[in-house]
């Protein structure tokens, strides 16, 4: 019997461990780290088709355009996307995503996954998934255990009742307890003893079963995220839960939370590729290393260089190694990570460092996107500054003005709708207007391609935070940007 099963993919984290690549602004589940596709735009495809409806997303406010975008690209029509107020862990989110399930299909098995993960064999890790179903339908609470092929410190492990058979068949078996991420001493015995498993973070139950556990165990975040749920406002398709109630949650995760405290608890093996591409010797090992060891991804060449990965993400600069050994390389146009691999993990400490000091790099992208597209900053002068902007068929800037800047717009790809004070105009390729400080204007893609323009500003302050909105379609108050 194939059970109908609801995924919620999970997408509200950072990726600090991805600088320069993945930042704040744009953490690494948008990224193609592997392949074309972004690591949440293949979470989403490999949860989707028979067997699966249609999917739920929890992530924050700053993201909720760039998943409705990515998923059209697939054209996956997601059932619910819940905006966080705030990041509280997953032990909130998960809850506050159940209570919604439940509250339009009552029991239903909800699949939770983090939507920056790599499971190359969609195939298998779907049979994974029907092979726990009755498992989690008959009141188990499913966590799936990934097949451990080195002694590795950086996840948790997961402690089997009975040694996996050889073939790592997905059979659901009680789960005999969880470990903390080891030392390596520990990590090599827990390999060899061949009862152990990686915690992938990936759960299969029933909404019933979940929120009971919940109720048993954390009956305080499920007050808490009743509340939020309950006082929950739709905006613009999207369920936002409510201020308040969710910024007094605990910050804890689902296995602290809930999973390390109940009995009912199962394991389904996993014997197939997976990593959470959790820093970039990650990234190293999952591209597929040449037989010198080597990754080189973008414009980027290497000399001489042996077990390193080098990394380009500008058509306009070209990342050249000679004679590396065991080297981390990412080149971003405003940042460049040069790191030997044993230190990948501590790229975060970078991170803070950057952060510390108030660097901008630290946290944002040179390209900032928008609910109607992105743009990014090609030039910055003392009382000018030169833009790209893209903004995406049918998307439209608010209706706003400035007090100490005005603008110049150049349209060099499709054509742009302007308005400006009470005229409203087409503007083409290769034609330019000007926006008086001042005036109010709008600028709109009424095309079916994407439209590209300049903008070259001049006046005294050039801040994103000098806008008078008095129109927004996207909803967003006088604070946003764009």
């Amino acid at each position: 019997m194939t059970h109908e099963i609801c995924p919620l993919l999970l997408c509200g984290g950072s990726g600090t461990r991805l600088w320069p690549l993945s930042r704040k602004s744009y953490p690494k589940q948008f990224a193609p780290l592997i392949g074309e596709e972004s690591l949440f735009q293949a979470s989403a495809r490999r949860l989707s088709g028979p067997g699966f409806a249609a999917p739920m997303v929890i992530t924050g406010s700053d993201f909720r355009f760039i998943v409705i975008e990515q998923l059209a690209a697939l054209e996956i029509m997601p059932s619910t996307i819940l905006i966080e107020p705030a990041a509280r862990n997953t032990a909130p989110a998960i809850c506050a995503a159940a209570l919604a399930l439940d509250a339009r299909a009552p029991g239903a098995l909800m699949l939770v996954a983090p939507a920056d993960h790599v499971i190359p064999d969609d195939v298998r890790f779907r049979a994974a998934v029907q092979a726990a179903a009755p498992a989690a339908a008959s009141g188990q609470l499913v966590t799936f255990g990934i097949c451990p092929d080195r002694a590795e410190t950086g996840y948790g492990w997961l402690e089997l009742t009975q040694p996996a058979d050889p073939e790592f068949t997905p059979t659901p078996q009680p789960l005999g307890g969880f470990v903390e991420k080891p030392d390596a001493r520990t990590a090599a015995a827990l390999l060899a003893g061949g009862r152990h498993l990686w915690n992938a973070g990936i759960f299969l139950f029933s909404t019933t079963t979940i929120l009971e556990a919940f109720r048993t165990h954390a009956p305080d975040i499920l007050a808490g995220a009743e509340a939020s749920f309950q006082a929950s406002t739709l905006d613009l398709g999207f369920t936002r839960l409510a201020q308040e109630p969710w910024q007094a949650l605990e910050d804890i995760s689902i296995d602290y939370a809930v999973m390390e405290r109940a009995q009912n608890l199962a394991v389904v093996p996993y014997g197939g590729v997976w990593s959470d591409l959790g820093g970039w010797e990650a990234v190293w090992r999952e591209s597929g290393p040449d037989d010198k060891g080597l990754v080189t991804t973008g414009p980027a060449t290497a000399i001489d260089c042996t077990n390193s990965l080098l990394r380009a993400e500008s058509p306009d600069q070209h990342l050249v190694g000679i004679g590396l050994e065991d080297i981390i390389a990412v080149a971003m146009p405003d940042a460049v990570l040069v790191a030997h691999r044993d230190r990948a993990q501590d790229v975060k400490l970078a991170v803070q460092t950057l952060k510390s000091v108030g660097v901008a790099q630290a946290e944002t992208l040179p390209r900032d996107y928008r609910p109607w597209g992105w743009y990014e900053s090609l030039v910055l002068g003392p009382r000018f500054q030169v833009k790209r902007i893209v903004v995406n068929p049918g998307g439209a800037l608010s209706l706003q003005s400035h007090h100490h800047r005005a603008e110049h717009w150049i349209v060099v790809e499709g054509t742009a709708r302007v308005t400006i004070d009470d005229k409203v105009q087409l503007v083409s390729e290769n034609q330019s207007v000007y926006i008086p400080l001042g005036a109010v204007h709008r600028m709109e893609n009424p095309g079916k391609v994407p439209m590209v323009l300049i903008e070259v500003q001049t006046g005294a302050y050039l801040g994103e935070d000098d806008i008078t909105r008095y129109d927004d379609v996207y909803a967003r108050g006088q604070g946003a940007k764009g």
